[in-house]
């Protein structure tokens, strides 16, 4: 995760200062605010959530890629449903589709095949260790951290390999459509 850096809390007066992160380009004005200490650590816990997505194809190296020669069967995965969500029974009304929430673990060259996410947006936090992404947006491998939050959505095609030598475990929230084949689930 990468982190803002400068900044200067002045906690008895609750500002929060100009920072100027030139490696992400983040700026943030000088706020001067009179809150509660709660609403303070609500808002440094959101910035510093922010920070956790992993910051995705490294810049310059966007564009397609065929993916050729991507795995199309697990290696060395653990995938566990704790809970979901039935949509259609909530005030959102999304008929044949679940909120789930999942727990994988990838053991040391560890494969998540090639898949698709037309049709089953995503959230994946790395809870520890390291592992690459392969995605049909990047030329190169990204690497994700522990930390760092993936965002699958439209149009993403990829597969990811554990090559750090340890297990890597992450946490998976996606919108599924169990009308639909669930491929990771049928290869599992």
């Amino acid at each position: 995760m990468v982190g803002v850096t400068g900044i200067t809390l002045a906690l008895r007066l609750a500002r929060i200062h100009s920072i100027i992160d030139t490696k992400k380009g983040l700026i943030m004005k000088t706020l001067i605010l009179k809150l509660k200490p709660a609403t303070l650590a609500i808002g440094l816990t959101l910035a510093i959530c922010v920070n956790a997505f992993a910051e995705g194809c490294p810049s310059g190296k966007e564009g397609n890629n065929a993916l050729a020669g991507a795995p199309t069967a697990p290696v060395g995965i653990t995938d566990t449903e704790l809970a979901a969500i039935d949509l259609s029974k909530e005030s959102v009304k999304l008929s044949e589709r679940r909120l789930r929430l999942r727990k994988m673990t990838i053991a040391p060259d560890g494969i998540v095949p090639l898949h698709s996410h037309a049709d089953r947006p995503a959230l994946i936090r790395v809870d520890s260790g390291e592992i690459f992404e392969n995605s049909s947006k990047c030329t190169v491998p990204i690497l994700h951290k522990a930390g760092d939050i993936a965002k699958e959505s439209l149009g993403t095609k990829h597969w990811w390999k554990n090559d750090s030598g340890k297990p890597v475990e992450l946490t998976i929230t996606d919108i599924v459509n169990d009308k639909k084949a669930d491929p990771m689930k049928d290869m599992m």
